[in-house]
């Protein structure tokens, strides 16, 4: 492959342990060397044509599959396809502006023509396509295309889309683009940015989000406190939509595998829109090809990974044990916030249920004022409970409070249940606060553990214990817990436990394993060529 002065496009470099490992997925690397003095990791499975124009011009990428080299994309571009209906799809298909340090970029596009009032066939979150939409110019068909990647920053697989509405003059007279699960209009100022017939957008670095104008990326920066190329990198795992969770089966390993190759795919935006994508004919495929595609096309990138990632790289998952309590009182607002500032992907903390209801963090089952003085919890109000200076002048927060501090922190919750009479209201406010996927439920009772998975099997669930004597295995199948976590921080070196033929068992069982709690740096290290999929800690800053 050559660029348009003749000579071969540049391949940058990951780390050493995890380039070496990665060559399934660089059936094609792209960089533009020409425009970074350290060109960020951008391995990428997309195989694509790169025509590098003069100096200080657009990196233009025309998107066309090396099919000899992905097998199983060429079975997808090899689809068939109506004549008619694939030229207008191809006529009128979308131009990205991505960032200059993107490294993902598309794959293929599922077309559908719509030339009539019908719910949009692939966007799960609900929206009719209406071509006479009140207030819009009026259209005659519709293009929506449901656009793939292998790869977002946050998880495996990416679906954004465009809506492309034409009137009988043929003429695009109103386009749409997804955003974080919405869809807004992609005028600027009334008008439309086109190249030909063609609607041009601007993809959000690494999320790939859609506006008409690099400003939008801005002011979603300012919202959001912690980076999604660089801190959230691989944290959202194996994205699970409609179209793909009741047909792959995602265990912690593969969650843990999707964030080790996006941590080493983190980067930091130019802000530089330069590189041009252009889909070719081959890329768009009627959107049932794509749509039935998905899943096998999911479960092959993890297989891969599973062969090819070394042990010694996988990343983690920090955890804040209490929030950050070599920093703060522990399970306090003020710990949570600690553990956010040092880099905790999660904070795990402890629940129980007040006299009149409330779930609050505590560990023990009362509370200790500055004076020593014990408060049951059980037996007192929330309103009483909140008057305890708990050190620092903090005092019992709520899990709503504590859910909220996570929401706006970008952070999981890993959430120990220290009193069965709480679980109703915690199900609850998970619900009610939209992180059942956010976060992990922990107890040293297996019975409550079922008891929660019953409810709510919704939620992920982690089941503690101290004996290194017990089958892990046969303790977190009998109660369908997804991670075992053993409490060994008793032992001088806890990693030894954790032998191979233990790990060989647990990961068999598509088992994950969460150790706490250590601050010892010998032993994170251990812990860390292990490879297990989390370890807690007071002082989270240690886990980096």
């Amino acid at each position: 492959m050559e660029n348009a002065a003749g000579n071969p496009c540049s391949v940058s470099s990951a780390p050493t342990s995890v380039a070496s490992s990665l060559h399934f997925l660089t059936s094609l690397t792209l960089t533009v060397n020409s425009y970074r003095t350290q060109p960020p990791l951008t391995t990428t499975s997309i195989c694509v044509e790169v025509h590098a124009a003069i100096q200080q011009s657009p990196t233009i990428i025309q998107g066309g599959a090396i099919m000899e080299r992905d097998p199983f994309l060429s079975s997808l571009l090899s689809s068939a396809r109506d004549a008619d209906e694939h030229s207008l799809a191809v006529r009128y298909a979308p131009v990205i502006y991505f960032d200059r340090h993107e490294p993902f970029l598309p794959l293929a596009a599922g077309y559908s023509i719509v030339r009539s009032n019908i719910p949009s066939p692939s966007f799960t979150r609900g929206r009719e396509i209406n071509l006479r939409a009140n207030g819009q110019p009026a259209a005659s068909v519709a293009i929506e295309y449901a656009i793939w990647w292998d790869w977002d920053i946050g998880h495996l697989y990416e679906l954004e889309h465009v809506w492309v509405f034409v009137n009988e003059a043929g003429r695009v007279v109103r386009a749409e683009a997804s955003w974080h699960g919405d869809y807004h209009d992609m005028s600027q100022d009334e008008h439309l940015a086109l190249e030909g017939d063609h609607l041009i957008v601007y993809s959000q670095p690494g999320k790939h989000a859609f506006a008409p104008t690099p400003h939008w990326f801005r002011e979603r920066e300012k919202q959001v406190r912690r980076s999604e190329t660089r801190d959230l990198a691989g944290l959202g795992g194996v994205l699970l939509s409609p179209f793909i969770k009741d047909r792959v089966k995602v265990s912690p390993f593969d969650t843990l595998l999707v964030r080790t190759y996006l941590a080493h795919h983190a980067f930091e935006p130019s802000w530089d829109f330069s590189q041009v994508f252009r889909f070719t004919p081959e890329m768009l495929v009627p959107w049932p090809a794509l749509r039935d595609w998905m899943p096998s096309r999911v479960t092959q990138c993890m297989d891969q990974l599973r062969r090819e990632l070394p042990t010694s790289d996988y990343r983690f998952l920090r955890i804040g044990h209490r929030g950050a309590a070599a920093h703060a009182p522990g399970n306090t607002v003020m710990a949570l916030r600690e553990a956010a500032a040092r880099a905790a992907d999660m904070v795990e903390f402890d629940v129980r249920r007040t006299a009149d209801g409330h779930i609050v963090l505590a560990h023990d089952s009362y509370l200790t004022d500055t004076t020593g003085r014990v408060w049951p919890i059980a037996t007192s109000s929330l309103a009483h409970l909140q008057t305890i200076d708990l050190g620092k002048g903090q005092h019992v927060p709520t899990l709503a409070d504590a859910l909220a501090i996570c929401q706006q922190e970008y952070m999981g919750a890993y959430i120990e249940i220290k009193d069965g009479a709480a679980i109703p209201a915690v199900v609850a406010a998970l619900r009610q606060q939209r992180a059942t996927d956010r976060c992990i439920i922990g107890s040293f009772r297996p019975d409550w553990l079922a008891n929660i998975k019953k409810v709510a099997p919704e939620l992920t669930t982690s089941i503690l214990f101290s004996s290194p004597h017990l089958s892990a295995v046969e303790l977190a199948h009998s109660i369908a817990a997804a991670y075992v976590h053993p409490c060994w921080e008793w032992a001088v070196a806890p990693s030894s436990l954790l032998t191979p033929e233990w790990l060989t068992a647990v990961r068999a069982a598509d088992l994950g394993v969460i150790c706490w709690h250590e601050e010892r740096p010998q032993e994170i290290a251990a812990l860390r060529c292990i490879g297990v999929d989390g370890i807690c800690s007071n002082a989270p800053e240690l886990l980096l």
